[in-house]
């Protein structure tokens, strides 16, 4: 607890003030944080206690600012259990964010298309997921933020969720709502693990974002998960390759839309 405590008051002493609305910005997304007003910088190196992103397209920057009218923090960059951290340290933030008063969080990511009917570009709404990476909880509970047993009945938030399709029909983006499958990585998959992770009901797949979900709903923090379909992972065809250039590129190409799409279920919140 004081690890968080000495993030949480570092980052206090800068915003002064409590904030409701976090997002967590994904590879390729973290250009999202150029359309914050009145903008704040924090390096996560600056931050006490605080891991460091070393992903590509991850700049490992917390924002604050306003957003759509609306003041937010921003995570420009997010911790993977692929780069050698803790699962404590990969969702790290998310217990600072509660600190913080943070009450609804949208994460954001890159995903592959599990699912065949998804295209590269395509925005994914995540309405439930399947765990394949160790449990962030296992370990002594943090009485302070949560119980022992955390419910995952409703992990993304049905009212965000009802929210979010609202916006998408005003917006004219099209909006699918699917199931991720979070996996360790680095490595992409093999034609075999796609067919499987389909077979048992996935539609999108990727590295990150199941951890951050679980401690959220262990701290009682509404979350809204959106996946950009960067990659279709469905391919058995040996001259298709997977490219992390390829996963940011889609995924700078999707920040427009993300932008809108976020930016007015911010709004509404």
């Amino acid at each position: 607890m004081n690890n968080y405590k000495r993030s949480a008051d570092y980052i206090k002493a800068i915003i002064k003030e409590n904030v409701d609305t976090a997002i967590v910005l994904g590879s390729g997304l973290g250009s999202l944080g150029d359309f914050i007003e009145n903008k704040v910088e924090i390096p996560y190196a600056s931050i006490p206690d605080f891991p460091v992103s070393t992903a590509p397209g991850h700049k490992g920057n917390l924002l604050y600012g306003l957003f759509k009218g609306k003041r937010i923090i921003a995570f420009q960059g997010r911790f993977h259990y692929y780069e050698g951290y803790t699962m404590q340290q990969v969702t790290y933030p998310v217990r600072v964010m509660k600190l913080l008063g943070v009450k609804q969080l949208i994460v954001t990511n890159a995903a592959g298309g599990v699912n065949k009917s998804y295209r590269a570009g395509d925005v994914m709404l995540i309405k439930d997921h399947i765990n394949m990476l160790p449990n962030p909880l296992i370990g002594k509970n943090l009485e302070e933020f949560g119980e022992r047993f955390t419910d995952m009945t409703i992990p993304y938030c049905s009212d965000l969720r009802s929210l979010a399709h609202k916006v998408s029909e005003e917006l004219g983006i099209c909006l699918h709502e699917g199931t991720y499958i979070g996996v360790t990585g680095p490595s992409y998959e093999t034609p075999a693990e796609i067919k499987f992770f389909r077979t048992i009901g996935a539609d999108a797949v990727g590295m990150s974002t199941v951890p951050e979900v679980i401690v959220a709903n262990h701290c009682g923090i509404k979350v809204l998960g959106i996946s950009v379909i960067t990659n279709e992972a469905t391919s058995e065809d040996a001259s298709y390759f997977n490219n992390s250039d390829d996963v940011l590129l889609q995924g700078n190409k999707a920040t427009e839309k993300v932008v809108r799409l976020v930016g007015s279920i911010v709004a509404e919140l």
